[in-house]
């Protein structure tokens, strides 16, 4: 399986461990059911310029997201996976996309993923230090801005690097945004 062009939605950071483990794919995650405004623009965003792809737990939370997304964005696709693909090994543990395996993961995708050859430039740590975006005082705030100028809501200095190529900045859009930081 190639690089996934679309970004897939999921609910946690356990799902985007677990999803980029088994194929090459940007994700977002809704931190749970109840999605946030900025989170439903960013997916919302993504699904207008990449195409988003659905992934959540089969249960009744993983639903609601699905519908909320749906209601909002109606091109979304979807990928499933069977409940018994998602169960835990520990009896305490709930469904969900965290404990499926790589190859349920990528069965669950082949249906609705389109393959992508491009090869999204990646702005370098160094370059974020060097914009004053990681490693200063400064940084939160231009990292406001910056998240601002190119609509790409909220990001910590961790996030950074991952939001700009998710969103297919370049390195000139980069570079032009830091330049009206200055």
């Amino acid at each position: 399986m190639k690089r996934i062009k679309e970004v897939i939605v999921v609910e946690g950071k356990d799902d985007t461990k677990r999803i980029q483990r088994a194929v090459d794919a940007d994700t977002i995650e809704t931190k749970g059911s109840a999605i946030d405004d900025e989170t439903l623009d960013l997916i919302d965003r993504l699904a207008q310029t990449r195409g988003i792809i659905v992934f959540t737990d089969p249960d009744f939370s993983g639903e609601k997201i699905r519908r909320i997304i749906a209601d909002e964005i109606p091109e979304a696709k979807h990928a499933f996976l069977n409940k018994q693909d998602a169960v835990p090994n520990t009896p305490k543990g709930s469904l969900g996309v965290e404990h499926a395996s790589p190859e349920a993961i990528r069965a669950a995708l082949s249906k609705v993923y389109t393959e992508s050859n491009d090869n999204p430039e990646v702005i370098t740590q160094q370059e974020l230090i060097a914009a004053d975006l990681m490693g200063s005082h400064a940084a939160k705030q231009r990292r406001l801005q910056l998240g601002e100028l190119l609509q790409l809501g909220y990001v910590n200095a961790k996030q950074l690097q991952r939001r700009l190529r998710m969103f297919g900045i370049t390195k000139a859009e980069f570079e032009a945004a830091v330049k009206q930081l200055d």
